[in-house]
């Protein structure tokens, strides 16, 4: 069995959300899934008039409604911050309001919070976005090792991640290909960061 790692699934994949969670129970893989905040945070994001801080839970939250939706093709919940022994999505609100370890901020989103989460457990990263990895001037790049700036992600996810020394790959979550390839430590098409 492969060594668990997190799995980020990006709010831009809601549309596949079934598709996705069927091939992860296929693979039988050991991953905390963190939920991207997708269209329930992008309400946060419309209420101009609320603070950051009051922006930032009510993103969070976002997060957390994108997980309990997961969680209605099978895929068990925790709100524990472990090292998976099985297939599992972690609803973050708890875990981050507890330790609130990132600033509040639009800059930071759940790209980053996936990033803090597989450094706080030392495990490896994959993000599931809709993009197939980290472009730079329109050009796909294989690695990263540096920050760079991209609209792939958010603006401290690379930062964050070559900071911490945490393990990441970006790829596609729309080809299936790529999900398994991902999940299983093989060569695929996107972006690793940090190594």
């Amino acid at each position: 069995m492969a060594e668990p790692l997190v799995l980020k699934i990006g709010g831009s994949l809601f549309e596949r959300s079934e598709d996705i969670t069927r091939i992860l129970r296929s693979e039988g893989c050991r991953a905390l899934i963190i939920p991207g905040g997708g269209i329930f945070a992008d309400m946060a994001r419309r209420c101009q008039v609320v603070s950051e801080d009051s922006a930032h839970w009510m993103a969070i939250l976002g997060m957390e409604q994108f997980g309990w939706y997961l969680a209605s093709f099978d895929i068990p919940i925790t709100d524990t911050l472990e090292t998976p022994e099985r297939i599992s999505i972690l609803l973050p609100y708890r875990v981050l309001k507890n330790e609130d370890p990132l600033p509040h901020s639009w800059e930071i989103t759940s790209d980053t919070i996936a990033a803090w989460v597989a450094w706080k457990l030392h495990l490896d990263l994959v993000v599931l976005k809709h993009v197939d990895g980290i472009h730079s001037s329109g050009k796909l790049l294989e690695s990263v090792d540096h920050p760079i700036t991209t609209d792939d992600v958010d603006p401290s996810f690379i930062r964050y991640v070559i900071s911490k020394r945490v393990r990441a790959l970006v790829v596609n979550g729309s080809h299936d290909e790529r999900i398994v390839s991902a999940m299983r430590r093989l060569p695929t098409t996107g972006t690793t960061i940090g190594f």
